[in-house]
């Protein structure tokens, strides 16, 4: 369940009441239904995942890419996988951390764990998010933000691009005023 935090110390639960706050942003958010196969869901419950594995739980989202292709303009995806022994999870974790923007829209569908996401508002309070399984995201393009993982330290999200070097984040330097 998304979860949005004013700087205020307002919180929000209810997917519509966050996506009012967010519409302020141009920023998209919803549900989609989770696959239930119980072969992709097994995947979903791994850490590891190899080559094979990444494609069959892909496959089994085309109709979210589809969708995305077709609102969003997202012509690449890849399926994030991040857990405490990732590899690459302390570099994400103190790079994404700091605010950014991007020249692309950034389109995220989380499939297991969960993530925070903040936001800068034009009067340069701040937001942030945290979203769930079986939500989606997309932040527009030059929306200044954050992104972290929570103390579980685990994610898998398929992420949409619309080119194909992906976000190349362009960092802001602004202080992050509020988090949890």
């Amino acid at each position: 369940m998304a979860v949005l935090q004013l700087e205020d110390g307002s919180i929000y639960t209810n997917i519509g009441a966050i996506a009012s706050q967010l519409a302020v942003l141009n920023i998209e958010i919803d549900r989609l239904p989770t696959n239930e196969n119980p072969t992709i869901q097994e995947l979903l419950a791994q850490d590891i995942l190899n080559v094979t594995e990444k494609q069959q739980i892909l496959t089994a989202f085309k109709t979210e890419f589809a969708y995305f292709k077709r609102v969003s303009g997202c012509q690449w995806c890849d399926l994030k996988v991040l857990h405490p022994g990732s590899q690459q999870i302390y570099a994400l974790m103190t790079q994404s951390n700091r605010t950014h923007t991007h020249a692309d829209a950034e389109v995220i569908h989380i499939l297991a764990g969960e993530c925070v996401f903040g936001f800068v508002y034009a009067n340069g309070s701040q937001i942030q998010l945290m979203l769930q399984a079986a939500e989606y995201i997309k932040v527009p393009a030059n929306t200044e933000h954050w992104f972290y993982l929570t103390p579980l330290l685990y994610l898998k999200a398929v992420q949409y691009y619309t080119t194909a070097q992906g976000w190349v984040p362009e960092y802001t330097n602004r202080k992050v005023t509020i988090q949890n």
